[in-house]
């Protein structure tokens, strides 16, 4: 018995060892009838076996929720330095997370479902919740993350009582609520290009059981990573800050009522983008599609784009810029969140209102020339307010229904400027600035509004058939009324292109089957049907054609899958493994495409697609001292019929959609004779081949990637200090974040990840 305990232990460190981690840290279970508002909060309990999640909208330990669902501890949050959701990329099969932007619109895919779409007029499929509130402004999906409790990241259509637009799956994000008990904690990261992370968190009783408070807040700054020899200076830099407010106030040992206030703000430069020419100069450097070969890209006079730059610096993060652009975002959040317990029904109440701003000035083309810049000048606004009934208990039946609305405005009123070095040539006295349209040197912009009401109804009930096997059914009815005001004009707006108003009801259901079987106390099989609904709408980015503005469908998804939980090593380690399959039915597709010779963006609908795979994880606590995370996920994606342009894309992979991934981590903590203990963390994640449009070129791709992350810490006698030093990207790995091909203006531009940090830290908590 000891050398088979031995031999899992040892082969589970060594998988470990590949991989991020998640659901480390785990919570005894509570009542699993009780609402997802109650307090549900993340700690370890004796054996560390049990981990509570949310994904039904009530608390239920993980290893009993029939649904592919990893959970992220405050522990991992800190010692990964998860500070938004970009920084959860990888952390869970299948789930992957990118942007070209520095401060917004995150590109967010689960088993290869997203949208790459950077325009706020549009939704991801993957939804976004922080506390039970859905963040659908891009603009907002990027905020800091700070004093969290833990990250949910749920996998695969979640349309029942998720609602809106998670054709993918959800990211659920709760953070630490107010306490009868007063506490805080402190800590600050310094490392390499003057980077500084800090955080602060603060809370406890005003009256004692009945009214508490909790205040938190972040500050994050960088110099940047990336050198700029146009001007010689770093570029690249973050400087943003946030903080939160909450007051919990419990009238009755049965009611209580949570009311948040948040603002964050970003002060940071806009994305640096590394420039490739694509036009060869000479017949040795064309490659068989007529643009640049690969191996041309930094040969000096092989390649131009169409103002004759060339990046000869084959440094990813060297790039010569003329424009220092500096993207600003303010978001403010406030919501209140009532729940009543009466008896074998709890009712759930959730009321918020989000105010999103953003100025975005970059320098799209990445050269020194100034041949395309840009400028997003959005403002969004979003109400929601959420009503559930559900029962309260471990009954047999355990039931919700309930509605839901939201209202969205958008204001967008963005801009390129194109061509603007040769505007000199067509200066005149009458004529001082040279813009001239005739000449296709201007200036266009497409200022427009779109307003969203979404209303639903839902309703889900899972029923002990026995008291080993549980059947489940869920129905969501969904409508969203959108309305768009659009306007495509140039030369400073005067002169007007094209106007378009349109309005459109889009609705359907969503839904949920599943049967699950407990095989033993620590076994359980399942099986479920979902179908997940996207509304359609209509696009916000520049349009060159009416045609750009018709409204594009609904996307449907139906998802066939099965899967296996079990508990070993007398449950301290969980072993689970999942196998779906995806039918997709008018998936909506951005891309870019020259049309008439002009690069033109599009939002259109593929016919179908599919994409079947499987996942494996492992994690827990195989002794004491150890924990270890480790998944893999394989995925094959195919689009099964997409015409557009005159291309047909039928056969390609779905974007940011790799083949295989490996995540994992392993913690070992040393507990020392004085009290003190030495905790030593590493992480790392590997992924193949990823593709960023629909074409499947290589070019537009980036190859296999590892990561692999370090820390070393030494927490004080009393566990109130710890003190250490990180290493991020230990390896120095170059790696895409992603690529826009500008082809009609002769260029590639690149955004890349950061390069090797190293730093310090320091941490107090009371």
């Amino acid at each position: 018995m000891k050398t088979k305990r031995w031999n899992g232990t040892a082969l589970g460190a060594f998988l470990a060892l590949l991989a991020p981690q998640y659901a480390q840290a785990e919570t005894p279970a509570p009542n699993a009838g009780e609402p997802a508002s109650s307090n549900a909060q993340a700690a370890s309990d004796d054996d560390g076996s049990t981990i509570i999640v949310t994904a039904n909208r009530r608390e239920e330990r993980l290893q009993d929720v029939p649904i592919a669902v990893s959970a992220l501890s405050a522990d991992q949050i800190r010692n990964m330095r998860v500070t938004n959701v970009l920084e959860l990329n990888n952390v869970a099969p299948g789930l992957r997370i990118t942007s070209a932007d520095a401060a917004a619109n995150p590109k967010i895919f689960i088993r290869g479902v997203g949208l790459s779409d950077f325009n706020p007029s549009s939704s991801s499929g993957v939804g976004i919740y922080a506390d039970g509130v859905y963040v659908g402004s891009p603009l907002a999906q990027l905020a800091g993350f700070y004093d969290i409790e833990r990250i949910e990241v749920l996998r695969g259509p979640q349309g029942t009582l998720f609602g809106r637009n998670t054709t993918g799956g959800a990211i659920n994000v709760i953070t630490k609520r107010p306490t009868q008990t007063f506490q805080g904690n402190a800590s600050v990261d310094y490392g390499q290009f003057n980077t500084v992370n800090a955080n602060a968190a603060i809370g406890g009783p005003i009256v004692q059981d009945k009214l508490a408070f909790r205040l938190s807040g972040q500050y994050v700054r960088d110099d940047g990573n990336f050198y700029n020899r146009t001007t010689g200076d770093h570029i690249g830099y973050q400087n943003r800050y946030a903080i939160r407010g909450q007051l919990l106030y419990t009238p009755a040992s049965n009611v209580e009522f949570l009311v948040q206030g948040s603002f964050f703000r970003n002060r940071g430069s806009a994305t640096t983008v590394k420039s490739r020419a694509l036009f060869p100069t000479s017949p040795a450097s064309a490659g068989p599609d007529g643009l640049c070969a690969p191996g041309s890209y930094s040969t000096p006079g092989a390649c131009t784009d169409l103002l004759g730059y060339q990046d000869t610096n084959a440094s990813p993060y060297s790039v010569e810029s003329n424009l220092q652009g500096k993207d600003k975002v303010d978001v403010a959040n406030v919501s209140v969140t009532a729940t009543i317990e009466l008896g074998a029904l709890d009712i759930i109440s959730i009321t918020a209102y989000q105010d999103a701003w953003r100025d975005d000035i970059e320098n799209t083309d990445g050269s020194p020339l100034q041949m395309l810049e840009a400028r997003y000048n959005t403002v969004q606004r979003e109400f929601s307010h959420e009503i559930r009934f559900q029962s309260h208990g471990k009954t047999r039946a355990r039931w919700v229904i309930g509605g839901y609305y939201m209202r969205d405005y958008l204001r967008d009123n963005s801009s390129y400027d194109v061509l603007r070095a040769l505007r000199p040539l067509f200066a005149t006295p009458q004529n001082p600035s040279g813009v001239d349209l005739a000449n296709s040197v201007a200036q266009f912009s497409w200022p427009y509004v779109q307003k969203t009401d979404s209303f639903a109804v839902f309703g889900q009930i899972d029923y002990d058939v026995t008291d080993r096997l549980t059947i489940t059914g869920g129905l969501r009815w969904s409508a969203d009324e959108k309305s768009i005001d659009y306007t495509s004009a140039a030369e400073q707006g005067s002169i007007v292109l094209l106007k378009a108003r349109n309005n459109k009801t889009f609705s359907d259901w969503s839904g949920r089957a599943g049967i699950s079987y407990e095989l033993s106390p620590s076994a359980r099989i399942y099986a479920t049907f979902n179908r997940g609904y996207k509304s359609g709408g209509f696009f916000g980015g520049q349009a060159t054609s009416l045609a750009q503005l018709e409204p594009y469908k609904n996307e449907r998804l139906n998802a066939y899958e099965t899967g296996l939980k079990t508990e070993i090593l007398g449950r301290r380690v969980r072993a689970n493994l999942s196998a779906f399959y995806y039918d997709y039915s008018d998936q909506q597709v951005y891309s870019l495409e020259v049309r008439n010779g002009i690069t033109t963006q599009v939002l259109t609908n593929a016919a179908s697609s599919r994409a079947y795979g499987g996942e494996f994880e492992l994690g827990g606590n195989p002794i004491r001292p150890l924990a270890i995370n480790f998944s893999v996920a394989y995925l094959n994606t195919r689009i099964l019929d997409f015409q557009s342009a005159g291309e047909d894309y039928s056969g390609n992979m779905l974007q940011h959609s790799p083949k295989w991934s490996v995540n994992g981590s392993i913690t070992y903590t040393a507990d020392l004779p004085n009290g003190s203990a030495i905790i030593v963390n590493a992480d790392a994640n590997w992924r193949s081949r990823v593709y960023f449009d629909n074409t499947q070129r290589l070019r537009i791709s980036d190859s296999p990637k590892a990561l692999a992350n370090a820390q070393v810490g030494w927490r004080l006698a009393g566990g109130h200090f710890e003190l250490g030093g990180f290493v991020k990207n230990i390896f120095n790995q170059t790696y895409l974040n992603g690529i826009s091909s500008i082809e009609s203006l002769g260029f590639d531009a690149l955004t890349y990840g950061q390069q090797r940090r190293a730093g310090g830290y320091l941490r107090a908590s009371f």
